[in-house]
């Protein structure tokens, strides 16, 4: 398998289980040991990071389904009785979307200038 499959399997796996954490019953949310602000943060850091580097020809589409999964899936938290979507959240992941998707384009960036020196 290639790496840029793999690499899209990750990001889609990765996409899957933002949308189950992001509108499951709260008793049910995966937590990890960290401030629940960092982990929106970071969850939609390594979901543009991800995406990016799995689509690399497309980054404005990625940044689009990046920032915008992070924007509806706050609204959708609205139509659940028992989640409270706060435009707080939805900052921190968008910023971290947006923090992702720029540290894919620096690791693309560096992986092709890396191809530039070697002989």
């Amino acid at each position: 398998m290639s790496q840029r499959f793999l690499l899209t399997i990750a990001a889609w796996a990765g996409a899957c289980f933002v949308v189950y954490a992001t509108q499951c019953p709260p008793r049910d949310r995966p937590t990890f040991p960290i401030l629940s602000n960092l982990e929106h943060v970071a969850a939609f850091a390594v979901l543009g990071a991800l995406f990016c580097l799995a689509y690399p020809r497309r980054t404005s589409a990625v940044l689009i389904f990046v920032l915008g999964s992070a924007a509806l899936l706050e609204v959708l938290q609205l139509l659940t009785p028992d989640r409270h979507a706060r435009t707080l959240d939805a900052l921190q992941k968008v910023v971290g979307g947006a923090a992702g998707v720029f540290a894919g384009r620096v690791i693309l960036y560096f992986d092709r200038a890396r191809s530039w020196f070697q002989v």
